[in-house]
């Protein structure tokens, strides 16, 4: 009898701390980001990456708020370990950012921002430490603007049911030229007025608040004709499109902020 209850008692410390382990392991498809590694004694207790605005501190009472892909992790510190200090987990990353060529931006006690450019690329990052550096958020991101992925199916759904689908098609900055990463959307509007021999469209563009008004009205329009041309250039008659720019005056969100102006910069397909 005895020796049963050792055997028990033996299972259930093998058990608890199998468990204890389990809870010191990464959160399941987690890892690090490519570019940095975790503080020594960490684990991940949660990542999300996706298309969003985050606001990075550049000054004391200052933000700055950046669009693009981003990714956030969540560290933790592992049970009996030491906790490192604030000022230890700022300077790794410190350092780290220092050797992909970039610079620290701002930092408090328990906050630092820094930004990279690189590769023609602008990356942002911000480490956010809190619980006397037992835990630390690790945000990421790299500057750019939404792809949208959609196809001629599903802008048909949308014409037939609500008559228009706001498209978001990425062009250079205060320009009308349509970059690459836009063209696949081209292509499926192509795509749909093929498959659709009698559909006709008007290519509507559409902006934010910034600027005036007049050369919002002018942008906006050199865009929705910059898009009917690429259109018109597959083959498709130019005859079934037309072109309009309503501006700043149409918003669809709040031109307050960088995610509701986003959304206002849009082209959209409206039947005719």
């Amino acid at each position: 009898m005895k020796k049963t209850v050792v055997v028990f008692m033996a299972l259930m410390v093998v058990a608890f701390s199998a468990a204890w382990l389990a809870g010191q392991e990464d959160e399941a498809g987690c890892k690090d980001h490519p570019m940095f590694t975790r503080m020594k004694n960490f684990y991940i207790t949660s990542c999300e990456s996706n298309f969003d605005a985050v606001e990075f501190s550049i000054e004391e009472e200052k933000t700055q708020t950046v669009e693009g892909q981003k990714t956030v992790i969540a560290y933790r510190l592992n049970d009996e370990a030491a906790a490192p200090s604030q000022l230890q987990i700022r300077r790794n990353y410190q350092n780290a950012v220092k050797q992909l060529g970039g610079a620290l931006v701002y930092e408090s006690d328990a906050y630092a921002s820094f930004k990279i450019t690189k590769n023609g690329k602008e990356i942002w990052l911000k480490v956010e430490i809190y619980n006397s550096g037992a835990v630390y958020n690790l945000t990421v991101l790299e500057k750019g603007e939404m792809t949208q992925e959609v196809t001629a199916n599903e802008m048909l759904e949308a014409l037939n049911k609500d008559g228009f689908m706001a498209l978001y098609i990425n062009f250079d900055t205060g320009k009308s030229d349509i970059k690459p990463e836009s063209r696949p959307i081209i292509d499926q509007v192509v795509a749909l007025l093929k498959a659709n021999p009698g559909l006709k469209l008007s290519i509507e563009g559409h902006t934010d608040n910034v600027g005036t008004p007049q050369e919002n009205k002018t942008l906006s329009e050199q865009r929705a004709r910059s898009m009917m041309n690429a259109i018109v250039s597959q083959g498709i008659a130019a005859a079934r499109l037309s072109a309009v720019g309503w501006g700043q005056d149409r918003p669809i969100a709040d031109n307050r902020s960088e995610e509701g102006r986003a959304k206002n910069r849009r082209v959209e397909i409206v039947k005719k």
